[in-house]
């Protein structure tokens, strides 16, 4: 992969693609990584060249494909492509890839790679769900993962033919999110949420005025699904509760419950609260909702329309606190503006005080940021009186940054241990 001389470095994306049904998704991949300013080389295997063919790839990276170590041999590409690459993803990565891939044999141009490589590997498996769950690549995956490589969890859904469940490959917007994350953090996601059950809540929530008209927000639920997705591929069990979120794809090997009031989804935290180890309200939970809900459409007449009466919702956050089990963590999310006289940052300290929470992430909101933009930037606020500041970034870096804060705090530690005594 070379540049034009003069022009700025480009994050180099090696993109291994096996061959699978599921290759064909390849190619947004690809397209998603390019238009985002990576430099990507397609290595796919010879199967995979069945399913999609050498021109697309080429056209859509314009840059040559092979399959093999004895094409442009002076190049050394089955060792160079390696050497000099910021990440290797390969998706799909078949269950023939992930076997040779932990066995480290090397009999064509992408696996040589893969022996080469010396910066992050994300794999992202699609498969039957018989394959899937074979002992043998549950035994290569749990190798791979041993040595550092992601191995992303494969998403739920249709496959082949009329088959369903486990298997198939996540959608390219998640894997392109994923190969971002690991290019910013130039270092493997650690699985350290392995038996750690995660509750989040996510989106904002709508209190209905009448059959069409409903009060809401502006939260897209971006950030929560950020969250989940990255604690998922970190090794958790995760419950997503979700109320609106711009009709965002479920991330891969979360499990979701939908919610739409305020009244729902503290139904549904209180209930999900009581098995999991950690609490995350991402959500922007309507204050107020209307004390009646009209029958009908609310009509325009000549007359001035009736008031609407409001009351308080319940403060989730302060009553999942409230009601917390012994060591469990409970995070906390504080989307503000400032004001003349007090600063974004101190009505977060005034609001971790007054919830009670042992985090609070604090994010400046209005003219583009946080809410409806894919990235975000803010503070963490510990209990102990910590602040770590988060750099503007990734919602999922962000995301990233909360579990790394969380996974090694001892509170999870011991109460992991506690849980699984």
């Amino acid at each position: 992969m070379t540049e034009a001389p003069g022009a700025p470095a480009r994050p180099r994306v090696v993109l291994g693609v096996g061959g699978g049904i599921a290759a064909y998704k390849a190619c947004e991949v690809l397209r998603r990584l390019t238009e985002s300013g990576h430099a990507v080389r397609v290595v796919p295997t010879k199967d995979a060249l069945n399913f999609v063919g050498a021109a697309t790839f080429e056209a859509l990276s314009g840059q040559p494909v092979a399959t093999g170590v004895f094409e442009d041999v002076p190049d050394v590409p089955h060792v160079r492509l390696g050497q000099t690459a910021d990440l290797v993803v390969v998706a799909p990565a078949t269950a023939n890839l992930l076997a040779k891939a932990a066995s480290g044999l090397a009999d064509d141009l992408l696996t040589n790679t893969l022996l080469t490589a010396r910066c992050p590997v994300l794999l992202v498996p699609a498969m039957h769900t018989e394959m899937w769950e074979h002992p043998a690549t549950r035994a290569n995956v749990a190798l791979l993962r041993s040595r550092g490589v992601v191995v992303a969890e494969p998403a739920s859904g249709r496959l082949t033919g009329k088959d369903t469940g486990k298997g198939r490959l996540p959608e390219p917007a998640e894997i392109v999110e994923l190969a971002r994350l690991l290019l910013a953090r130039r270092d493997a996601l650690p699985r350290d949420l392995e038996g750690v059950h995660v509750a989040i809540s996510a989106g904002g929530t709508r209190e209905p005025l009448d059959p069409v008209r409903y009060l809401g927000n502006r939260s897209s639920g971006r950030q929560g699904f950020a969250l989940a997705r990255v604690a998922a591929q970190r090794g958790a069990r995760v419950t997503l509760v979700a109320a609106q979120t711009a009709d965002l794809v479920p991330p891969a090997g979360v499990d979701v419950v939908r919610v739409g009031s305020a009244v729902e989804l503290r139904a549904a935290m209180l209930d999900v609260a009581a098995r999991a180890q950690v609490l995350v309200m991402a959500a922007a939970v309507a204050d107020f909702r209307p004390v009646a809900l009209a029958e009908h459409k609310i009509k325009k007449t000549d007359r001035d329309p009736e008031p609407v009466r409001l009351t308080r919702n319940p403060d989730i956050l302060a009553e999942l606190v409230q009601h917390r089990a012994s060591g469990q963590v409970i995070v906390g999310f504080a989307a503000e503006t400032g004001d003349s006289t007090t600063s974004v940052l101190d009505f977060g300290r005034a609001k971790l005080k007054r919830k009670g929470c042992d985090w609070l992430v604090v994010n400046a909101v209005g003219d583009g940021k946080a809410f409806e933009v894919e990235d975000n930037a803010g503070w963490l606020l510990s209990s102990d009186g910590s602040e770590t500041p988060i750099p503007h970034g990734s919602k999922a870096m962000l995301a990233s940054a909360v579990w790394d804060a969380i996974a090694l705090s001892g509170e999870l530690r011991a109460f992991a241990v506690r849980t699984l005594e």
